[in-house]
């Protein structure tokens, strides 16, 4: 679906990304990881043309992403922010409703849509009619994955869409993530820098690190064979629950 050939992107004298190139084949869940400012967001805004390569090629489909492209690549792709990015003045279902209404389909398609995706992120369909301020955190990424989802893309992808989260809400948010990914038959592509959440959501990790890949393989290798000492402590910066606390 996607692939970035020797890409190489700059903010002033910061280096984003340095000399990747990966592919990202269709039909398969793949989880971009690494600590804050390794690249992985640029990465994935690159892929759908919100950031553009200072060098190297961005390909979808085999093909070279041009410029006047751009639009129409976003009408085939659902894109997720961490904050959701629903428009604050249209309630839930109008947020819904934008690019189905925009390619024409008639309103009763658009229920028929909204309610099949509430009834699967376990959003009761009554709350489509609030604003989004009128939502909870959770609610709110729940419509935002749902407005993603409308007009069954051929791909998804999310930028860290569970970061703003409490730790419960984001459980949740895991499964129901999950279960959508094992019933979307299409290229799903994750931000995330936790690395369990990861390997719960994708077969594929990519760790990055100062804009350059790290390793590139599935969940298990980094556990069992991590590439380097750097992969070796990303995977065991986490702290466990000490035990002499619970008693």
């Amino acid at each position: 679906m996607f692939s970035v050939d020797h890409v190489t992107k700059r903010y002033g004298t910061a280096v984003a990304l340095k000399d990747v190139s990966l592919r990202f084949e269709a039909g398969t869940v793949t989880a971009l990881i690494g600590t804050s400012g390794s690249g992985k967001s640029t990465l994935l805004r690159m892929l759908i043309g919100l950031d553009w390569p200072d060098a190297g090629q961005v390909m979808v489909e085999d093909k070279p992403l041009l410029a006047d492209q751009r639009l129409l690549l976003r009408r085939r792709v659902g894109y997720v922010t961490q904050d959701g990015g629903l428009f604050p003045h249209l309630t839930a279902r109008d947020n819904l409703a934008l690019l189905p209404r925009h390619l024409g389909w008639r309103d009763a398609a658009i229920d028929a849509r909204a309610g099949e995706l509430a009834g699967r992120m376990q959003l009761p369909v009554e709350l489509l009619r609030r604003y989004p301020a009128e939502l909870s955190g959770g609610q709110r990424q729940r419509v935002a994955v749902m407005r993603a989802l409308m007009t069954d893309p051929d791909a998804l992808l999310l930028d860290e869409p569970l970061g703003a989260l409490d730790p419960v809400v984001r459980f949740d948010l895991q499964e129901q993530l999950r279960q959508v990914f094992t019933t979307f038959s299409n290229t799903v592509i994750l931000v995330t820098h936790d690395i369990a959440e990861a390997a719960f959501l994708a077969g594929r990790l990519v760790l990055m690190r100062n804009g350059e890949v790290v390793q590139d393989g599935p969940p298990e290798d980094f556990f069992t064979r991590p590439a380097n000492e750097f992969v070796r402590r990303f995977v065991s910066a986490h702290r466990e629950l000490p035990t002499h606390r619970l008693r």
